[in-house]
């Protein structure tokens, strides 16, 4: 089963933060924690899988599994 991803990007063009889900244009909001929920609603639709979030600068700021996906480093206990 391949798993799914979803990115929050800054569109510098339109000054919005765009949610990719699995490469695809998902949705977009001008606030960046308004698209990050979008983000985690879109996975936990789709099944769950890895949330990667980006600064204006592309670089990642953030990395989060939603449940009920598979989280690679699971905490012990």
């Amino acid at each position: 089963m391949a798993t799914n991803s979803a990115h929050v990007v800054h569109d510098a063009n339109q000054g919005r933060w765009n949610v990719l889900l699995n490469g695809s244009f998902k949705t977009s909001d001008p606030v960046k924690s308004e698209a990050v929920k979008k983000a985690r609603t879109a996975l936990r639709v789709a099944g769950g899988g890895e949330l990667l979030i980006h600064n204006l600068d592309g670089t990642i700021a953030g990395k989060d599994t939603v449940p009920p996906g598979n989280d690679p480093y699971p905490p012990k206990g």
